[in-house]
Parts: C-alpha cells; sequence; structure tokens
C-alpha cells in the first residue's frame, strides 16, 4: 500500500484531554436532540402508506402536497423516486379505510392538478404494530451487535480493549442518530441498516489500530503506554486515511447521484465514517490508555505446565 502519511509523529495521546470534552459535548448535544426533537420516525416505524404514483411530466411537488393538504392529508411526506415523473408518497394510517380506499381518494385529489393521467403503481400499507415490532427489533440487533463485539474483543485482545471498542462504537451510534434527531431527517429502516454498517465499519478500523498497538506493546523495549499508542496510530494512520477517503468518495457519489430513496442511507454512513475514522484514533485508544492498560496485559499467558514441558 502507498504511503500517504510517511514517518508521521503526531501527539494524538496529547490531546486527548481535549478531544475528550469535545466528544463530551456533542455527545451531550445529540442526547439533547434525541430526548427534546425526537426520531423523525419513517412509514417502516410508524405504521402507515407507502403510494408510489407516476405522472406523464414531472409533478410540482408543492402543488402534491397542498393538493393531499387539502383532501385532508396534510401530514403526508411527498418527494421524487427514481425519476422526476415518479412520486413517493408516505401518509400515516387511516381509520376505517383499506389500501384501495387511500389509493382512490388519494389519485383523486392528485389528478384535478396533473395535466395527463396519474397511474399507481404501487400502494404498500405496514399496521401500527408492526412498525412498533420493528422498532423493538432494531433497537436490539443494535444491542445484541454490541454485545458480541465486547465478546469478540475480550477473546481476541483483553478486556480493556473490549471496554475501549464498545465505547467508540456507541460514540459513534449516538452522534450519528442525534444529527438525524437534530435536523429531523427521516429514520427508516434503511438509516437502521446504515447504522449496524457504520458499526461495523468503525470496529473494523479500530481492531486494525488495536492490533497494531498489542504488537508495538510486546514488541517495543522502551516507552509508556502513551508513546507506544501514539507510535501505533502514526503506523496506521495511513491505512486509516486511505481507507476512509475511498470510501467517503464511494458514499458522496450515493449521496448526490444516488436519488432520494438512499439519500437517507448515504447520509447516515458518511456520518458515520467521519466519526468512526475520528473514535477509533481518539476514542478507542485514550478510552484504553484511561483504563490503566501496561506492557503485562499484553504479554501471552504461559500455559502451565509449559517448563515442565520444555525440560528435557
Amino acid at each position: 500500500m502507498r504511503m500517504v502519511v510517511k514517518e508521521s509523529a503526531i501527539d494524538f495521546m496529547g490531546h486527548r484531554q481535549r478531544t475528550w470534552i469535545f466528544s463530551a459535548v456533542i455527545i451531550v448535544i445529540a442526547l439533547l436532540a434525541i430526548l427534546i426533537r425526537g426520531l423523525n420516525l419513517g412509514v417502516d416505524f410508524t405504521g402507515g402508506y407507502t403510494i408510489q404514483a407516476a405522472y406523464e411530466t414531472a409533478p410540482d411537488l408543492n402543488v402534491v402536497r397542498s393538493s393531499l393538504a387539502d383532501a385532508g392529508f396534510a401530514e403526508a411526506v411527498v418527494q421524487n423516486f427514481g425519476s422526476s415523473t415518479e412520486v413517493l408518497i408516505r401518509m400515516a394510517p387511516q381509520p376505517d379505510a383499506s389500501s384501495v380506499q387511500v389509493s382512490n381518494e388519494v389519485e383523486a385529489a392528485l389528478q384535478p392538478s396533473s395535466d395527463g393521467t396519474i397511474s399507481m403503481e404501487r400502494v404498500e400499507f405496514v399496521g401500527p404494530q408492526v412498525g412498533e415490532e420493528l422498532r423493538e427489533k432494531g433497537g436490539m440487533a443494535v444491542l445484541l451487535a454490541l454485545v458480541g463485539i465486547v465478546i469478540y474483543v475480550w477473546f481476541r485482545f483483553e478486556k480493556k480493549f473490549s471496554v475501549g471498542s464498545v465505547f467508540a462504537l456507541v460514540h459513534d451510534v449516538i452522534i450519528t442518530v442525534g444529527i438525524f434527531a437534530l435536523f429531523q431527517v427521516e429514520f427508516d429502516l434503511t438509516i437502521l441498516a446504515a447504522i449496524l454498517a457504520v458499526i461495523g465499519y468503525s470496529l473494523n478500523d479500530t481492531i486494525v489500530v488495536f492490533d497494531r498497538i498489542r504488537e508495538n506493546f510486546r514488541s517495543m523495549r522502551s516507552g509508556t503506554p502513551a508513546e507506544i499508542m501514539n507510535a501505533s496510530i502514526n503506523q496506521t494512520l495511513s491505512r486509516t486515511l486511505i481507507t476512509s477517503f475511498t470510501t467517503i468518495l464511494v458514499l458522496l457519489s450515493l449521496f448526490i447521484f444516488g436519488g432520494s430513496i438512499i439519500h437517507g442511507f448515504a447520509l447516515a454512513l458518511l456520518i458515520g465514517v467521519f466519526v468512526g475514522t475520528y473514535s477509533s484514533i481518539y476514542i478507542a485508544s485514550t478510552a484504553v490508555l484511561a483504563m490503566g492498560i501496561t506492557k503485562e496485559d499484553m504479554m501471552p499467558v504461559e500455559k502451565e505446565g509449559a517448563d515442565l514441558e520444555s525440560t528435557p
């Protein structure tokens, strides 16, 4: 791999107090946004209708919204889907109304403002109970992912590393979800999938750094834990930057050219990659350092009776 950063000697651990304060402020803002503003849950979690309508010519979305509001669907969410002539409408459940009735009412509301015919391509309904179940299972998926990571890192490295990795992952998830709450970006199943992808991406980057830290703790004869961690992070910095940069290029392409249907997914991953890169360098390693990692923690445990076996 070509080196992007050659022989860097950045004192990452020397800035750990400032970065912890910065992260604490961001996390507080994110938590306040989640608690006060709440998440703008999509139909996947709240239940309701998803209607896809095809126009002959590109409609004015503001006109579509006003037509639906006049027909009694004031809270309907309208956006383009795939092309400028395709419209995706998301709306809350309508009591005592079937999917066919809602489809007919929406078509009747939109037709007068259209120059051509409107084709109702798709009508889907998600019940409130299903939405609630999806919320519960989605939260459980994130929780189980974090528990599995704790177990894996504990056996793969050392318990202090497992705490540090989970601390960094929780940091990444809270900030990513907090940004969605702060700006009221719709949170649906695709965003939840992006959150799980962020966990995997951030963990992969953290494991690379942890592996180099473990190697250096065993091979470097001198140096404090902070100095060894600085050396390890600097040695993996080129790999971290290359991986993050190439991933961001792909995600920017999806965000700009991918269309509105994956706009939120790409946005969540973009935020997650930025935050995950930052946390793997500063949060995970500094958390391990704060727990008092030492060379003795990194030394392999000798099996009982190994000396006897080696004696001729």
